[in-house]
């Protein structure tokens, strides 16, 4: 055999291979998908649970999911108390609820002082007042002692 003989046998047998094969054959084998839907089959039985199992599953997720959304908002609710009572510790501000909560002044007391220190450069009519002053009340300066039995001798 010569070498253009042998190249024509081989594209002879390729070309009546092709012919010879059906569209189906050419695409590989394929699954019907009606047999993968079909709960009797072996493959679908251990992928499936029952459906009783299933919707008890989804409510424990559910009930897990709800905790810990729950959880969350107290988390929450806590920081912001305590970012409130923190303020209030400092003792600059008449209200503690003038500074806005932020994350980093839970974290870090210097932001929590720098905070309020800007906000009172900001808006000082925010400052807790001290009062000053006598008012009449209270502890005062005593001129001298006090007689109680000169006191009771001068009213007879």
């Amino acid at each position: 055999m010569t070498d253009d003989q042998t190249t024509e046998a081989v594209d002879t047998e390729s070309t009546t291979t092709d012919v010879e094969r059906s569209p189906e054959e050419l695409a590989g084998p394929q699954q019907d998908p009606a047999a993968e839907s079909e709960p009797n089959s072996p493959a679908a039985e251990g992928d499936t649970f029952p459906r009783a199992y299933v919707e008890e599953l989804r409510q424990e997720n559910g009930k897990y999911r709800q905790d810990a959304r729950d959880a969350g908002q107290r988390a929450d609710e806590l920081a912001q108390r305590l970012h409130a009572a923190l303020v209030a510790a400092d003792g600059r501000l008449q209200d503690p609820s003038d500074l806005p909560f932020d994350d980093a002044h839970l974290d870090d007391p210097d932001a929590l002082a720098a905070a309020v220190d800007d906000l009172l450069t900001r808006k000082p009519h925010l400052a807790a007042r001290r009062v000053t002053g006598d008012v009449g009340q209270g502890a005062g300066n005593s001129s001298g002692t006090v007689d109680l039995l000169g006191l009771l001798g001068g009213q007879r």
